[in-house]
């Protein structure tokens, strides 16, 4: 019987690439493709794959949150750009680990692995869901500041933008920066204080001094340090949804 694949990955030169590398093994076969996280979630549980290759930086759901929504249970093989996602959840709950860009030899060995575990996949999974359980609320995070690492409370942040591979944390007139991607902050804060406004931003609602109604049905947010900041639909829509 063939092994039936969902490729998940947002970026569409990346995508359209695992398919291809994948047409080459005559026991896989492609039943469909996901370009979100709640796509995911919905082409998961509809499809019933065997295998997922599942990208973990995802737009509005990330890989992490896919598994905590998904009734079937797949194996797994994570892709990602970036190496500190390595943690003992993922291992727990993946057959394998692709780190960007990978090699045609490196896929092979992953698909070969997961083939090959097919029969304990829905176990392993299980076992995992037990560390992908919902993260903590961030208090603090500890930052490289003049040769020593100090803590930021978290409550003290300001906004958070994202720079690359990096995020910069706003508070109390100073910048930090920390390696570790926007969506996996996000998960860890306070979501009743901290509003994602725009792909590369969040803001702590207690640091807003207001909002200001533009065109196109979007507000503009005014800081208390006098940035502005230009909300998306999507997060101009959640505002107005705010308790007064």
């Amino acid at each position: 019987m063939p092994v039936r694949v969902l490729v998940i990955e947002d970026e569409p030169l990346a995508r359209e690439r695992l398919i291809e590398l994948l047409k080459p093994y005559a026991w896989i076969d492609v039943i469909g493709e996901a370009v979100n996280g709640h796509q995911a979630v919905a082409a998961i549980d509809a499809l019933r794959p065997d295998v997922i290759l599942l990208d973990i930086q995802l737009p509005d759901l990330d890989g992490l949150g896919v598994l905590r929504h998904i009734t079937h249970r797949p194996a797994i093989i994570f892709t990602t750009a970036y190496s500190q996602h390595a943690v003992a959840a993922f291992e727990l709950a993946a057959v394998d680990y692709l780190l960007k860009p990978f090699s045609a030899e490196r896929l092979e060995v992953a698909l070969n692995r997961a083939r090959a575990g097919l029969a304990n996949a829905s176990r392993r999974f299980e076992h995992g869901l037990e560390a992908l359980a919902p993260p903590t609320i961030l208090a603090r995070i500890w930052v490289r500041h003049g040769g020593k690492i100090v803590p930021v409370q978290v409550r003290d942040v300001e906004r958070l933008e994202a720079e690359g591979d990096y995020v910069a944390l706003i508070t109390r007139g100073r910048r930090f920066l920390v390696r570790v991607p926007m969506a996996e902050l996000e998960q860890r804060l306070d979501a009743q204080r901290f509003i994602r406004v725009h792909r590369s931003h969040i803001v702590n609602l207690d640091f807003v001094e207001s909002l200001i109604p533009e065109g196109n049905a979007q507000l503009a947010i005014r800081l208390r340090d006098g940035t502005t900041l230009m909300a998306s639909r999507a997060a101009s829509k959640a505002l107005r949804k705010l308790p007064l």
